[in-house]
């Protein structure tokens, strides 16, 4: 099957392509502006996208049109049919199911356009209302934990966000941990919040508040959470090596994609640990950064702070809490505050050596942080 590159990041451009794609013909569709990739893929390849993640690495990423409705299914089986709002970038998979959502069920999307901001998210979701034998059509929108934290924001003085939020019979939460008390204040606010988790191999979220979709299949390996089932993508482009590592076949023949996060199942609900890469040694004792971010991010005001490793001269290694929008606050005191709260959770030797204040997070086209830069900038690049 023929590959074509979508240089546009208009997301009509987008859903134009992805209706050949996924309903018609084709051609496939290649997202995200990768480089040397093949001018032919293989029959029944939808979307190939390409993203360096928040780590940097590049990966080309292909997904069959099979699994994209396969997962666009079992979220309509999870959380009801209706309309859907496009809030995140299209070329990234959680925006590319958003559009492929629409497309199953046979109705538009709204879309939303140019910089994500709360006064126009508001116009377009409460511009959905539409009414069908009587009945209000729910509304659905997926969005990453960022732009949830600037909606929630402006609601507290803006009725028409707080109602917007409202008026979502759903909301996806994904592309990173959600801060309980964003969740929490959401709940406040009345707006109905599910947790996603999922990548790209697995054509985005596949567990849902801990729970795998229809079809989808959890296991843990060796403290690694593994991921089969319809919605699994066909691999890597051009890295067959890597494909074979990551998407690996049991004895039995079943396929399951390596998430390289760590976990656990409690009575079938799927808790994430944390990258298992992201781990330091600090005084010869292995660190979890994710665990530390995670209690960091518990604190008032530090939802959004990112944790890097650095260098230390004494242990090893170390951590910074990074922070932004913390004018006036002292680095010492709320240096103070993150390292109890580390140590209440994590224990004393995880606890962050420094924390530094920016005006601003480097964020990724897909509204996560960028670690990598942020690494260059602050860290140490040898975690």
């Amino acid at each position: 099957m023929r590959l074509e590159s979508v240089a546009s990041e208009d997301p009509r451009d987008v859903l134009r392509a992805l209706r050949h794609a996924v309903l018609g013909a084709g051609p496939a569709v290649s997202l995200g502006g990768g480089t040397d990739l093949p001018a032919e893929v293989p029959a029944g390849t939808a979307v190939v996208i390409t993203t360096s993640g928040s780590t940097g690495v590049p990966k080309s990423v292909a997904i069959g049109r099979n699994a994209l409705i396969a997962s666009a299914f079992a979220t309509a089986a999870r959380i009801g049919e209706g309309a859907w709002l496009l809030a995140v970038p299209a070329t990234y998979v959680a925006g590319v199911q958003v559009l492929v959502r629409a497309l199953a069920a046979g109705r538009e999307p709204a879309v939303l356009s140019g910089a994500f901001r709360p006064e126009p998210f508001a116009a377009a979701a409460l511009g959905m209302a539409s009414y069908e034998n009587g009945s209000r059509v729910p509304t659905y929108t997926s969005l990453v934990p960022a732009q949830l934290q600037r909606l929630l924001d402006a609601a507290e003085t803006d009725a028409e966000v707080a109602r917007a939020l409202r008026s979502f019979e759903r909301i996806l939460i994904g592309g990173q941990a959600l801060p309980v008390s964003l969740r929490e204040r959401a709940d406040a606010v009345g707006a109905r919040i599910v947790r996603t988790y999922g990548s790209t191999e697995t054509s985005g979220g596949c567990a849902y508040d801990g729970v795998p979709l229809d079809g989808v299949d959890l296991a843990i390996v060796d403290g690694e959470v593994r991921i089969s089932g319809p919605t699994l993508a066909d691999g890597y482009v051009g890295d067959p090596d890597r494909t074979e590592e990551v998407f690996p076949r049991d004895a039995a023949g079943v396929r399951w994609y390596r998430t390289g996060d760590g976990g656990e199942l409690v009575d079938g609900v799927l808790r994430i640990t944390g990258r298992l890469d992201n781990v330091i040694v600090s005084g010869g004792v292995n660190v979890s950064l994710d665990r530390v971010e995670a209690a960091v991010r518990a604190l008032p005001g530090m939802e959004s702070a990112v944790v890097v490793p650095v260098d230390d001269e004494r242990w090893g290694q170390g951590s910074a809490v990074v922070v932004a929008g913390a004018p006036g606050l002292d680095e010492q005191v709320l240096l103070t505050r993150v390292r109890e709260a580390v140590a209440a959770a994590v224990g004393a030797v995880a606890r962050p050596a420094r924390v530094i204040t920016i005006d601003a997070l480097p964020l990724l086209t897909s509204g996560k942080p960028d670690r990598a830069a942020l690494r260059r900038r602050f860290g140490s690049t040898r975690n």
